[in-house]
């Protein structure tokens, strides 16, 4: 009997190792959503550009979140010999390769909003000191209990604060970040309010939305994080999110193409918070809400700000994620048909503080190093387009 109890044990633990694996790699996958509808939007002369910050951004982020940023979230760390990172099936390693495939989305979201006329080294540090250093507070906060703070909330509300596959902790943390840099760098030259730039390529936008779109699934369902916390009530509320928020945007947007697309991914960010506990119908109604949200302020800001917010990353991902934060404690309760354990006001404190986190920290690094460095490029190299300026080559030969 004590050789089929280890049996299982050991079955169990590779079972749990392979799930999040593959999570990991659906979330990787991601990453080239991101880079997809980034090329899509921006002009034809910024797409390299957009294509390798993501992988660049991705590789800086490993790096430091790897060195510094995971110890401080979760107080653990890899400098140990092999022997002993690969005890257990190396589920911790594989564990740490999910959760950097979330920190690195926080400068892929900021890469958005921040395109075509951002620095590229510099902004790469600044992208490594906010994954290694700005993140890890939120998401050790959050999802690791750290300092106190959810055994607060749990002790005056009831309830700590419930942010299951990173509403708050990841997107809006992201979202509210690109704010800060957006604000520091200015607008394009030649867009202001009623005056903005065509995306340069429908197809490409499209696949960057169906790819987020797809790995969306990863990044819901195997937040779970082992294989018996496996639950379909997730993937559908993931999905009634994704169909919410493209109809609510098709009918809003008048049929545009770019809220389309953008209309599921804004269902998503706001179902991840609340999707382990709503009932279906309010996940469809959380993303639709979400899609509404994501039209109205981007077409407020392309028409009336100075805000210059290429993909629209503040609606889509930092207000769109507070929805969803909030959205939890409102259709995650019984009383709306979901499973309960929420309350209204931590959910509310808790988005709260990661804004006031992502505001402060932002401004600091950011800050930093445009003091230092400077965040924008010249007015001749945003002229000629960050492809030739930075990279010395166009994304198109048209050589015969």
């Amino acid at each position: 009997m004590e050789n089929i109890s280890e049996a299982i044990d050991v079955l169990s633990q590779s079972a749990n190792t392979l799930f999040i694996l593959l999570g990991a790699i659906m979330v990787l996958a991601m990453h080239a959503g991101f880079a997809f509808l980034e090329v899509g939007t921006v002009r034809h002369k910024n797409q390299v550009n957009a294509l390798v910050k993501i992988i660049t951004d991705f590789a800086f982020s490993g790096l430091a979140y790897f060195i510094v940023g995971y110890y401080l979230a979760y107080g653990s760390h890899f400098f140990n010999s092999a022997e002993i990172l690969s005890q257990g099936n190396g589920y911790e390693l594989v564990k740490f390769f999910f959760l950097l495939t979330f920190a690195a989305a926080i400068p892929a979201i900021v890469s958005g909003g921040i395109a075509e006329r951002g620095k590229f080294y510099p902004f790469l540090i600044a992208s490594s000191l906010i994954v290694g250093l700005v993140y890890p507070i939120f998401e050790g906060l959050i999802w690791n209990g750290n300092y106190g703070f959810q055994a607060w909330l749990e002790a005056q509300f009831g309830a700590a604060f419930h942010d299951f596959a990173g509403s708050v902790v990841v997107h809006a943390m992201g979202g509210w970040l690109a704010l800060v840099a957006i604000k520091i760098l200015g607008a394009r030259k030649g867009r202001k309010p009623g005056v903005a730039f065509a995306p340069s390529n429908i197809p490409f936008l499209a696949l960057g939305a169906w790819v987020l779109t797809v790995g969306w699934f990863g990044f819901n369902v195997m937040s779970a994080q082992t294989m018996d916390g496996i639950s379909g009530l997730v993937a559908v509320n993931t999905l009634m999110a994704m169909v919410g928020g493209t109809i609510v945007a098709l009918l809003m947007g008048r049929n545009d193409p770019g809220f389309v697309h953008n209309g599921p991914l804004a269902g998503l960010v706001a179902v991840c918070a609340g999707s382990d506990l709503m009932h279906p119908l309010g996940a469809l109604v959380t993303g639709g809400i979400a899609g509404a949200l994501f039209v109205w302020v981007f077409t407020w800001l392309q028409q009336r700000s100075n805000l210059d917010d290429v993909l629209g990353v503040w609606p889509l991902h930092g207000l769109c994620g507070v929805w969803g934060g909030i959205a939890a404690g409102i259709f995650g309760s019984q009383a709306l048909g979901g499973l309960g354990g929420v309350s209204f006001t931590s959910q509310l404190i808790g988005s709260l503080v990661g804004i006031v986190i992502a505001l402060i920290g932002g401004g600091i690094v950011y800050g930093a190093v445009n003091a230092v460095a400077g965040l924008r490029l010249s007015e001749e190299d945003e002229f000629h387009g960050a492809d030739l300026a930075i990279h010395k080559i166009s994304a198109t030969n048209n050589d015969r």
